[in-house]
């Protein structure tokens, strides 16, 4: 009586944790499904935004394009399209006049290629060839946005000489990539606001002052907004959405002061932190250290601008928002990769429930 009394109530404990296991793999089956129906639901909307990018990508290149040419030159914001990017070839991107005596673009390249032993060099070297060696796909500069020396350009060949001296040539020569992992490897990083209307784009950094709240005499402005950016480096080159001048060049200048005469720039030391530069060669390093007699000219420059860029304004708007939703794209891209590695879980856990 005893044991048969057990057994029955073994039996009934038995049936209910049954019971309960069955719900809990039912319940986590419907859990599943749930979670599988809202990754492939996120997958679908992602995938009508980037198709959406497309459409509006080609509308505003103006040319009719299949979306796998299209992508081709996703990574590389600058080669917006042949209809964009003929101005930048056409007009010189405010290259120094042929009769000019100024460094132009072409001899800054000049000055590299003779850098045979450096990496800058052979990148040089390899996209001037790259059309006559079958085409091949240099996969490896994919990434790469140029050498520092040819991403900038100067209203002078004094002002060229003066920063590229000061910037020395291994940092001249230096391969500037696009990737937020390099960005980030700079030292310094500009976090502010930009000048209003600007078409460049230049920092709003406030001018420094003297003990009596002075701004210093002779002081010209801070050597990062004095170079030159081409449109497509304004904005929406790096992963992250921002352009050259906020990152590599105030990582590179920081806040260097230009002054117009050495005089005016030793008056002013008490307010110059990060060095400082004058029109008649003097240079005042970080480390304190002065440089106020004739130096060697450096082999590798900024290029000198020829000008006011008779680029439309209407193609610089293009030509930025092209980049902002190549950039937007980019970063959908990388949700939809992990979406789809979320899914491809949740379908994996509910197979091994089947």
């Amino acid at each position: 009586m005893f044991l048969a009394l057990f057994f029955a109530r073994l039996s009934e404990v038995s049936s209910f944790v049954h019971c309960v296991i069955q719900q809990n793999v039912q319940g986590n089956s419907n859990r599943l499904e749930n979670l599988i129906k809202r990754h492939e639901d996120n997958l679908k909307f992602l995938t009508t935004q980037t198709n959406q990018l497309d459409e509006s990508i080609l509308d505003l290149q103006g040319r009719k394009s299949s979306p796998n040419m299209l992508l081709s030159n996703s990574s590389q914001p600058n080669l917006c399209s042949v209809s964009l990017g003929k101005y930048h070839s056409a007009n010189g991107a405010g290259t120094a006049s042929e009769n000019s005596t100024s460094c132009t673009e072409e001899d800054t390249m000049e000055q590299i290629l003779k850098q045979e032993n450096s990496a800058a060099g052979v990148l040089c070297w390899l996209n001037s060839r790259q059309s006559s060696i079958g085409g091949s796909d240099l996969g490896f500069t994919k990434d790469v946005l140029g050498i520092v020396a040819t991403l900038a350009k100067v209203e002078d060949d004094n002002l060229s000489r003066l920063l590229s001296e000061y910037l020395g040539m291994q940092t001249m020569l230096a391969i500037v990539c696009r990737t937020y992992e390099g960005v980030k490897a700079l030292e310094k990083q500009y976090v502010g606001g930009f000048v209003s209307n600007d078409p460049q784009r230049k920092l709003a950094l406030p001018k420094p002052k003297l003990p009596n709240e002075e701004c210093p005499k002779g002081f010209l402005d801070y050597a990062v907004n004095m170079i030159s950016l081409d449109s497509r480096n304004l904005s929406y080159v790096i992963t992250n959405g921002q352009g050259l001048r906020e990152t590599l060049f105030y990582s590179l200048f920081s806040r260097l002061q230009i002054y117009r005469t050495q005089t005016e720039m030793l008056e002013a030391l008490a307010c110059i932190t990060d060095g400082a530069l004058s029109l008649d060669g003097g240079m005042i390093r970080k480390s304190a250290v002065f440089s106020l007699g004739s130096r060697k000219d450096i082999e590798v420059k900024f290029p000198v601008a020829s000008g006011e860029s008779d680029v439309p304004e209407d193609y610089i708007k293009s030509e930025t928002r092209i980049r902002m939703m190549k950039w937007e794209r980019a970063n959908i891209l990388g949700d939809m990769r992990r979406e789809q590695q979320l899914l491809d879980y949740a379908k994996a856990n509910f197979a091994g429930q089947a």
